[in-house]
């Protein structure tokens, strides 16, 4: 669930000077622009260049800034283009909330200033359930579900766009009656007593992800698309002509294929009549992930992130790992060793989080040290700072699609595997999975098992359950979009002892412990939506996201999974 957006990847536009502005909520006398560099004791407005690449502390640094004044005016247009509020008195059974201004410096990856953008907020923490909101929630797309888009359109070379909507949640109407107060630095003069009554949200509200979902949702449908049941943040169009048109929807960002162009400027003309958007052309930053056009196919990356982090954990400079986990690893919850700052700990797991995303080949590690947030250790964060340095040295890494022929077949298999007992502490096996698409990884996932294993049968059984469960997810989706219908997925074990497992239907001595909900794996297979497959240790990729491998190994593995250094490619 996301509860707050931004123009994150809005284009540089040169920023008119203002004109008057009407009906808006201004500081200064008549709502004209005051001269750049007039300056008294009134608080009229100061132009001071050294507050333009900096984000202000407050509305009486941002007033003495041009640009920040431009930023706050243009965002007061939108919001009386919208005609998000009226002015009015508060009711004696009414409280106004109160509202603030956040600024951020917009820039591109290379780090440049691209946009100096200012957003009225609500403090939507003061709102009371029942009273000012009702629901909250607002669907968007999955990271998994993009990706396997993604891979769609570079397996069946369809163009990807990037469209944005500029202060999505003022399009939001309210049901309930909410009230704010005048901006600060905005107030009318005379007027200071009154209150402005929300008719659309305003970002901040509690409720203003899910308005705006509702009013997107709705104009989707009157265009002919269907919401995919499984997948509420995917949206599907057929033509009469076998054309197809995807949308995913992350909040305010919309990520636009299809397998004809012509339809899909005519969906960016729709668009546009509608809402007050910002095409960004070919999709290339999208979500804090990169895209990068090469002649083998789509390179999906986070290097700037990653830099970020390593920027942020001072460790640019720190000498790089050849793997992100030494293989003797092991660590413990009570350990003779200092403690550390649990926050720093924390904000670095949860850094290492995101940039799995677009990196499977760390997934375990950071999911191995993440078990150890609630009391931190100096040997947890060396473990961390090892993954950092293997970051380090390959920061231009990525996740390959690669291009195909049209006449080539749609396929999606999988890879499951377990690594028994492996946690020192409760003896508990992880988990892992890995699906592809056309060759493309679109789904991973690196997690400790609920249960005890009590043998490496029953740990890559419980595992193939977990990778069964994900690949019906995958298989509904593609279903509902259309693309494959009744496809068998096959899912690659190295154990063949839980493959005659979930191939038997009767219960012997290895399956009468096991719980009832991990035979969904032998459920699968019966209904011959799954087909499991042996595969030798070696050749299992999936067992990368279970254990520290090897060096020699690690490598096999990560270049298999389709993770390769851009640097060679572009």
């Amino acid at each position: 669930m996301h509860t707050s957006s931004d123009d994150d990847n809005d284009r540089v536009h040169p920023t008119p000077r203002p004109h008057r502005v009407t009906q808006i909520p201004r500081r200064l006398a008549d709502c004209e622009m005051v001269p750049d560099n007039a300056v008294d004791n009134e608080g009229d407005i100061v132009h001071y260049a050294m507050l333009a690449d900096t984000e202000p502390l407050d509305v009486k640094s941002a007033l003495k800034s041009k640009v920040w004044l431009e930023a706050m005016i243009d965002e007061l247009k939108s919001i009386e283009k919208n005609k998000t509020w009226d002015l009015c008195k508060l009711p004696s059974e009414k409280r106004a909330i109160d509202v603030k201004w956040v600024y951020k410096v917009k820039q591109n990856p290379e780090g440049q200033v691209v946009k100096y953008k200012a957003r009225l907020v609500a403090k939507g923490f003061l709102q009371k359930q029942g009273l000012d909101y009702d629901e909250v929630f607002s669907p968007v797309a999955r990271h998994e579900t993009i990706r396997l888009v993604i891979a769609l359109a570079c397996s069946r070379r369809w163009p990807l766009f990037h469209l944005d909507v500029k202060s999505a949640f003022l399009n939001g109407p309210l049901e309930e009656d909410v009230y704010v107060k005048q901006p600060p630095g905005f107030e009318l003069k005379g007027k200071e007593d009154k209150v402005l009554k929300l008719n659309k949200a305003l970002y901040g509200l509690k409720q203003a992800p899910r308005a705006w979902n509702k009013r997107i949702d709705q104009f989707f449908v009157v265009q002919g698309f269907v919401k995919c049941s499984v997948e509420y943040g995917v949206y599907v169009k057929h033509s009469d002509n076998k054309h197809i048109l995807i949308i995913c929807l992350y909040v305010d960002d919309l990520l636009v294929t299809g397998s004809s162009l012509a339809e899909i400027e005519d969906f960016k003309s729709q668009m546009k009549s509608e809402f007050e958007m910002t095409d960004l052309g070919k999709l290339t930053y999208f979500l804090g992930m990169e895209l990068l056009y090469t002649a083998k196919g789509v390179i999906l990356h986070q290097a700037k992130y990653a830099t970020e982090i390593l920027r942020k954990f001072e460790m640019l400079d720190c000498n790089s790992s050849v793997t992100p986990a030494d293989t003797r690893l092991k660590l413990e919850i009570d350990e003779n060793s200092d403690t550390v700052d649990s926050t720093i700990f924390r904000q670095l797991i949860g850094s290492l989080r995101y940039l799995c995303q677009t990196r499977p080949d760390i997934s375990y590690a950071v999911g191995y040290v993440s078990r150890f947030m609630s009391k931190p250790l100096k040997p947890h964060l060396l473990a961390a700072k090892r993954i950092l340095r293997y970051i380090n040295g390959t920061i231009h890494y990525g996740v390959l699609f690669p291009y195909s022929k049209d006449s080539v077949k749609l396929e999606l298999n999988g890879f499951s595997d377990a690594d028994w007992c492996g946690d020192k502490v409760d003896r508990r096996s992880t988990s892992g999975y890995l699906f592809k698409f056309q060759n493309a990884p679109i789904s991973w996932c690196s997690k400790k098992q609920s249960v005890i294993a009590l043998s490496s049968c029953e740990a890559e059984y419980v595992a193939g359950s977990l990778a069964a469960c994900q690949a019906n997810w995958l298989q509904s989706l593609l279903n509902e979009m259309k693309i494959i219908d009744n496809i068998t997925v096959m899912l690659k074990i190295d154990n063949k002892s839980a493959i005659n497992l979930a191939k038997n239907p009767v219960s012997h001595g290895k399956s009468k412990y096991i719980e009832t909900r991990f035979h969904f794996l032998r459920d699968q297979v019966n209904k011959g939506k799954l087909s499991l497959e042996y595969c030798s240790t070696d050749n299992q990729q999936a067992d990368i996201m279970t254990k520290a491998v090897k060096r020699d190994q690690f490598l096999k593995l990560r270049r298999e999974i389709g993770i390769v250094c851009f640097d060679s490619l572009s």
